[in-house]
């Protein structure tokens, strides 16, 4: 396992995290437990996870009991958390009741990386961070953390950090994988600038990546057959003819698809790590394989022209193929 530093911060984290949603839902506590297990044994040390995660904060918290000194910790808070009208968002009122709740169910005093779960429209930026300042001061959490955020919304709250002295966000967590490359566009670049760490979830798109999936092919289960979101997010035509040739080329290359695809993610030089997700240890096992995974340039290459590449920020198509001058 290698390991790699979160941006400016000095902690070194594993080159996969562990996406901890399953835990308690689509993994019973057993199989959560589990997959925790064999996650440390693989050399695993950073693992993810939400207050609106159902139970996976109480089992997480159960799991890193006996050595919460040696894992990298995450939460989030924003989204809706009870029938109150006050109960989601980035007020402080919000954040202020979502971290004593979280650390209550992790059984920790601390989490290493808080993030924002999504943006406010209603709450001034400026609320929001000073909050996460006030937190990293009482040393509730060591560094503020954002997710599903535009990187002009990200760059803007850097600005006020610095403006008004706040503790910034240090680590940024997008959607990013072979048929979702948006983040190329502008966050990655502005991570890479800034010296922020970036894990990235969904690596291989709800399954759309597994093998299981191709033009004229579909699991009788699955997120993408049983989850509205999910089928909504990977319903384009272009998704499945990249999931199939994608499978393709796995197989060629005597690679499983999910060792593969999360391979891919975590070869771009802006991620820290990947989030692998699993609901058992046979699925687990696949996207273990891709911490050791030694892709080449060219395989990266041949992979990436299997997905459209998202256009540059300033549509100027014609600079980067050379053909203005």
């Amino acid at each position: 396992m290698e390991y790699r530093t979160v941006g400016k911060t000095g902690i070194k984290v594993s080159n996969l995290c562990f996406g901890a949603m399953s835990f308690g839902g689509d993994a019973d506590e057993e199989k959560s437990k589990a997959m925790y297990k064999r996650c440390r044994e693989a050399g695993i040390n950073f693992f993810d996870t939400a207050d609106v995660y159902g139970r996976s904060e109480e089992i997480l918290g159960e799991c890193i009991a006996h050595e919460r000194d040696e894992i990298v910790l995450t939460s989030k808070v924003f989204w809706n958390t009870g029938a109150d009208v006050n109960a989601r968002g980035l007020s402080r009122k919000h954040i202020m009741q979502g971290i004593e709740n979280s650390l209550r169910r992790l059984k920790t005093d601390f989490i290493d990386f808080y993030f924002v779960h999504d943006f406010d429209e209603q709450t001034p930026m400026e609320e929001t961070m000073r909050t996460l300042d006030d937190l990293q001061r009482q040393g509730k959490i060591l560094y503020p953390a954002v997710s599903n955020w535009a990187a002009w919304q990200i760059t803007k709250a850097l600005g006020i950090s610095a403006k008004e002295q706040l503790a910034r966000f240090e680590l940024i967590q997008p959607m990013y994988n072979l048929v979702k490359r948006q983040a190329e566009v502008e966050i990655l670049p502005m991570a890479a600038s800034e010296q922020m760490g970036v894990i990235t979830y969904s690596p291989l798109g709800a399954g759309l990546l597994s093998g299981k999936y191709g033009v004229n092919k579909r699991p009788e289960q699955g997120r993408l057959v049983q989850n509205a979101r999910y089928s909504d997010r990977y319903g384009a035509d272009e998704d499945y003819i990249t999931a199939e040739q994608f499978t393709k080329y796995a197989q060629e290359h005597n690679v499983k698809p999910a060792t593969l695809a999360v391979a891919w993610v975590k070869a771009n030089p802006a991620v820290t790590a990947p989030i692998i997700g699993a609901r058992n240890l046979d699925q687990l096992e696949d996207s273990l394989a891709a911490a050791d995974f030694k892709m080449t340039e060219d395989m990266y290459v041949e992979i990436s022209n299997l997905s459209r590449t998202p256009s540059p920020a300033t549509d100027r198509t014609e600079v980067l193929t050379g053909k203005w001058r």
